[in-house]
């Protein structure tokens, strides 16, 4: 428990390091929307702490910078297990980050905007009037090498090569404490960021099937009125379940699954999930073309 500093070390980066950590996984959530608008008499209250227009591209700026906090981790410890781990991580991260980043473009294309709240807005439609437009319906493919990618980007089980502790410890071998403890906060600030982002991006984000600002409107005809306050926290209550049946479905995955080597992890990267994401941004773009 207590704070210690090895001999050797850096002991401003060292300290820096957690920090980084924590504040990128932390400052990427302002482009969250957890619900729809809240109108107050002239006020109209965004329920989104920041309300940017490219925040898909903000987000993934934000994790991309968390790989610093990593390395920092490794490189500051002067111990050779701790830099292995972190160049572990570091190639690990940037390696997922690529077929992140492209699985996200065919969502991007279809809705025409990276802009968090328009696109769950935009997911408020009907396919056919009966079948929700989510984005696991137009990007089913995306979704699974999404779900895949920000899973390894996470380090968590099976993809967490970076801390095994069987074989390196990992970037965090030198630290104790509380600097100790910022490193997994920030490992489970990011799995629960992963799981906002796949409940946006995939399921609606804060959209209940059907439901409108004025009621539901179900396929059949029927109708059914809400006031403005039952509409905006059902949203709100809405995504909040979403998330966390994310959260569960990867402590699931956690417990169920073993870990990869790390030649495993690096072939599914590059060889598996990267090709997989250009040819669905390839095949979104030609069906696109082709519709209009």
């Amino acid at each position: 428990k207590e704070d210690i500093v090895p001999a050797g070390a850096d002991r401003v980066l060292h300290t820096l390091a957690p920090f980084l950590s924590v504040f990128f996984a932390l400052v990427a959530f302002a482009a969250i929307p957890f619900g729809d608008r809240l109108i107050l008499g002239n006020r109209v209250v965004e329920l989104q702490v920041a309300k940017i227009d490219v925040a898909l591209l903000y987000i993934f700026a934000m994790l991309s910078l968390g790989v610093y906090g990593v390395i920092l981790a490794g490189f500051a410890s002067r111990n050779n297990y701790a830099l292995l781990g972190g160049l572990r991580a570091t190639a690990q991260m940037i390696s997922y980050e690529i077929a992140l980043g492209i699985a996200i473009v065919g969502i991007v294309m279809i809705y025409g905007t990276m802009d968090l709240q328009e696109l769950v807005r935009h997911q408020g439609k009907h396919l056919g009037g009966w079948i929700p437009l989510w984005g696991i319906v137009v990007q089913p493919v995306a979704f699974f090498v999404f779900l895949t990618a920000a899973l390894a980007e996470t380090k968590r089980v099976p993809f967490d090569l970076p801390e095994g502790e069987s074989e390196i410890i990992g970037y965090f071998v030198e630290y104790s404490g509380m600097k100790f403890g910022m490193f997994f906060l920030a490992d489970f600030l990011e799995t629960i960021l992963v799981a906002c982002l796949a409940a946006t991006l995939f399921f609606g984000g804060w959209q209940v099937p059907y439901l409108a600002p004025d009621g539901f409107h179900f396929p059949w005809g029927a109708t059914f009125g809400i006031s403005q306050w039952t509409y905006v926290l059902m949203g709100v209550a809405s995504f909040s379940i979403k998330v966390v049946i994310f959260c569960v479905l990867f402590m699931q995955l956690r417990w169920t699954l073993p870990r990869f080597r790390y030649d495993q992890l690096m072939r599914l990267g590059w060889l598996g999930l990267f090709p997989i994401s250009v040819v669905n941004v390839l095949v979104t773009a030609s069906v696109l073309a082709f519709v209009h």
